[in-house]
């Protein structure tokens, strides 16, 4: 597709609730797939920290799996079944073993990967505030999306809507404790872009640490 998707917050994907709850460690109205790419956390009750990231495969490309299109391919990475022959770029990738908490497509659907107090691996070698092994003690929450175009209004909406629920949930985490992938791993990462909205994630969100 050529152009950013457009979507208003009034016209989220059918099944996405404006005020999710968080239950049992995972996110009400979610899709929940379980990621094998994950472990304990040293310390499960220590959730600080909130990180964006964007991820799309292929690269700057936002289509549906071919093969079902309730499925893509930001799945299949993340539960270890992408095709190395359905992209020239997969063959690169396919042995990777990572993951997320969550990932908001385009329309504002979310996927669940990894419970809330287990440690996906998504942020790699990263320091935060003096903290090193951000994986530890975050959430890692994926924006289907690149850094050279605009994120959708539907995304923006589910976005606070999850951290909204997420706050509520875990009395660690606070709405100043929300940083992108390259805020903790300068130099090696760029996410979640300069295409993100930061005053506007930070004007949604409010008061509501």
């Amino acid at each position: 597709m050529t152009a950013a998707i457009r979507v208003s917050d009034r016209h989220l994907a059918a099944g996405v609730p404006s005020s999710p709850q968080v239950h049992d460690h995972r996110l009400s109205g979610a899709a929940y797939r379980a990621s094998p790419n994950c472990d304990e956390r040293p310390d499960p009750q220590d959730l600080a920290l909130i990180v964006i990231h964007n991820i799309s495969l292929p690269p700057d490309r936002f289509d549906s799996h071919p093969e079902a299109p309730e499925r893509s391919y930001i799945d299949d990475l993340f539960l270890n079944r992408l095709d190395p022959a359905a992209d020239p770029y997969f063959a690169g990738i396919a042995t990777l073993r990572v993951s997320a908490h969550l990932c908001i497509f385009r329309d504002g659907r979310i996927s669940q990967y990894v419970p809330f107090d287990r440690r996906a691996w998504h942020a790699g070698v990263s320091e935060w505030r003096g903290r090193s092994r951000c994986n530890d003690f975050s959430i890692g929450i994926e924006l289907e999306g690149s850094d050279v175009r605009p994120f959708t209004e539907a995304q923006y909406a589910a976005l606070t809507a999850t951290i909204k629920a997420l706050l509520r949930a875990y009395p660690g985490l606070r709405a100043e404790a929300i940083t992108g992938h390259s805020d903790i791993a300068p130099g090696r990462k760029t996410d979640p872009g300069p295409c993100f909205d930061w005053p506007r994630l930070r004007a949604a969100l409010g008061g509501a640490a």
